[in-house]
């Protein structure tokens, strides 16, 4: 009986233990603190981790209205093509003679008989009048020689200043009258210009275009055709030039090889001036040209001219007229101008687009050009079905653009335009410059206010009619 009794006691003990809850200790509530801020850790990392705009490492940028003016970029616009007169030289009102030149000499009874009627020389040029004599050309040193009596003195080094051709003709009867060969009364002398002088110049051009040619072909299931293009592109030329004296300027110089430069092309001809040589210069033996004493006038008789085909408007010529003289010796180069980049990052397509070469692209017409969004609901115009509205009452368009520029020291900075404001403000839309990388990504209001409208939505539902023959209802779901 008794131990019946304990056999009972205890299994009403043991049941009224199982069934008294177990009171939770410290290190348990510690426990379950450590898990639940674990799970809303992984939670938030999950939700935010991937999110460009939190984690953006161009974000911190300097801001447009704090940026210094050496970091903007210049602006095209404003320049206005070369006039074509300023690069040639005025012709000359009266010829002088030079060493070069070659004269046409007559002299009845020693050049020439009186039977026998003088050459005539029909030039090719119609600029240039016909000859009359034999031909004569004048030395370096200024003279000419002609029968039995020597060298006549007609133009420079060996004269003071330059003559004309009818103060060359006068010397010439003067020395026949001193020497009394002939009786300049009864015989004819007759000095005429038979070749002008050329000057030889070299110009070399790589902006000729190549012809292209594009050949299709149908595919051999008849489902459209392909394309292919070959040749194209640039290709560099060169020529000898042989101007006359009066034409040898830059001008003539452009027209006899090619035209006048394109746009498109170049933006300044460059002429090299002289010859190199190590006896005057050797510092210069082992540099790379130009020199130092080649960008500069001194009497090393070696320069280099530069001629830009564009200027502002109203800013005075940056270069003399005698400049675009040339002379024997020069080269002209005309260089094909490199495309300028700049590069797209973000929300927009990565890529890298031309810059334009004679006008500015602001921040705002860039992103635009290269099909980003701008002011759009955060609506993705680049689908398939045309479609450029979305459900709900949209997301926020992104605002943050960060522009990486190159500096003139070789280090970069990040320039932060809001969009909003560029929109609204001039001086907030900078312009773009070659080489910038453009990224556009969302504020960080932005992109939590899109999160929570993808991901959250609300339901609102409501009975409108509540009769015993007729039930409606409808509902709401937002956004």
């Amino acid at each position: 009986m008794d131990q019946l009794t304990t056999h009972q006691d205890f299994r009403h003990v043991g049941s009224r233990a199982m069934s008294a809850p177990a009171r939770p200790t410290r290190e348990s509530c510690c426990h379950v603190r450590v898990k639940l801020t674990l799970i809303l850790g992984l939670l938030f990392c999950s939700a935010f981790s991937g999110c460009a705009a939190l984690t953006n490492p161009t974000a911190n940028g300097v801001p447009v209205r704090i940026l210094p003016d050496e970091l903007l970029a210049e602006s095209k616009e404003g320049f206005v093509s070369l006039p074509l007169t300023t690069l040639r030289q005025p012709p000359p009102k009266v010829y002088l003679l030079e060493p070069g030149d070659t004269l046409g000499i007559y002299i009845e009874g020693i050049l020439g008989s009186e039977e026998t009627p003088p050459p005539v020389n029909i030039p090719d040029s119609t600029e240039e009048p016909p000859s009359i004599g034999y031909p004569f050309p004048i030395r370096q040193d200024g003279t000419i020689s002609l029968p039995y009596v020597g060298s006549i003195k007609v133009a420079k080094p060996a004269l003071e200043h330059s003559i004309t051709i009818e103060e060359a003709e006068e010397r010439v009867v003067e020395a026949y009258r001193e020497k009394d060969i002939l009786r300049v009364e009864d015989k004819r002398i007759l000095v005429s210009l038979f070749r002008p002088r050329y000057v030889r110049v070299l110009v070399m051009r790589d902006d000729s275009s190549r012809p292209q040619v594009s050949i299709q072909s149908a595919s051999p299931l008849g489902l459209g055709t392909s394309s292919a293009s070959i040749g194209g592109g640039t290709q560099t030329t060169g020529q000898i030039l042989e101007l006359p004296a009066g034409q040898n300027d830059l001008l003539n110089a452009l027209a006899k090889t090619g035209g006048f430069p394109d746009i498109e092309s170049t933006l300044e001809i460059v002429i090299q001036r002289g010859y190199w040589d190590a006896a005057e210069d050797p510092t210069a033996s082992y540099c790379q040209c130009p020199t130092e004493a080649d960008l500069q006038d001194g009497n090393t008789g070696r320069s280099i001219t530069r001629i830009p085909l564009r200027i502002r408007a109203g800013e005075p010529l940056p270069f003399r007229p005698q400049d675009v003289v040339l002379h024997s010796g020069d080269i002209v180069i005309v260089r094909n101008r490199q495309l300028e980049f700049f590069y797209t990052g973000g929300l927009i397509v990565s890529g890298e687009h031309v810059l334009p070469l004679d006008y500015d692209l602001t921040a705002v017409e860039a992103v635009l050009r290269t099909r980003g969004p701008l002011l759009n609901g955060g609506v993705n115009t680049s689908n398939l079905n045309g479609s450029v509205l979305g459900s709900g009452i949209g997301n926020p368009s992104p605002s943050l653009l960060s522009v990486v520029r190159k500096t003139p020291l070789g280090g970069q900075v990040t320039i932060q335009v809001d969009l909003n404001h560029a929109m609204r403000d001039p001086r907030e839309n900078i312009l773009v410059q070659a080489e910038d990388v453009l990224i556009l990504q969302e504020m960080p209001n932005e992109a939590i206010t899109r999160y929570f409208t993808q991901v959250m939505q609300f339901n609102f539902f409501t009975r409108i009619i509540n009769r015993q023959d007729a039930q409606a209802s409808g509902s709401i779901v937002v956004p």
